[in-house]
């Protein structure tokens, strides 16, 4: 699928953030990321995080099926197919991710997203020329010092060689 500005795809661990109960900077920022665009998804990720809502938050089933059909109806959600779980080990090989990582990376690929929120890969990086991993938690402040310090960085001068008297 063609990239479009407005798709934008959900690593599990932003989503984990909407239902946790603790950490309200990072739900208010995840919540952002999900209703930046068109919201994607695949199987996988609603398979993790029915996974992590029982398992670690030990929700009832009951209650993380609400949760899956919630984020169903509020995502495009895409199957994960044979052709997806080929393009993830291209792309494992190329940008040396784990294998389930390169599968979401591939998730987003697919769907067309131009954005891919996640907060355990490489915030910043472009997969592929058009794809960007984008952490939602890094603040746009703490971006800005970031570019700032690799501008000031250029602009400084180193002084000029002094020869050694002897």
């Amino acid at each position: 699928m063609k990239p479009t500005n407005d798709r934008v795809f959900i690593d599990t661990n932003v989503l984990v953030y909407l239902y946790s109960g603790d950490e309200s900077a990072k739900r208010t920022a995840a919540m952002s990321a999900v209703g930046n665009g068109t919201a994607c998804v695949t199987t996988q990720v609603l398979g993790e995080l029915a996974h992590i809502l029982t398992k670690k938050f030990l929700l009832p089933t009951t209650n993380a099926r609400a949760v899956v059909h919630e984020v169903c109806d509020a995502c495009e959600v895409h199957p994960v197919t044979p052709e997806l779980i080929v393009a993830a080990l291209r792309l494992r090989e190329q940008y040396r991710y784990g294998f389930y990582d390169s599968l979401i990376i591939a998730g987003a690929r697919m769907t067309g997203s131009v954005i891919l929120y996640s907060e355990d890969m490489q915030h910043g990086q472009v997969i592929d020329g058009a794809l960007t991993i984008q952490s939602p938690f890094v603040p746009a402040a703490r971006q800005r010092l970031r570019e700032y310090r690799v501008k000031a960085r250029r602009a400084v001068k180193k002084p000029p060689f002094r020869q050694s008297r002897r």
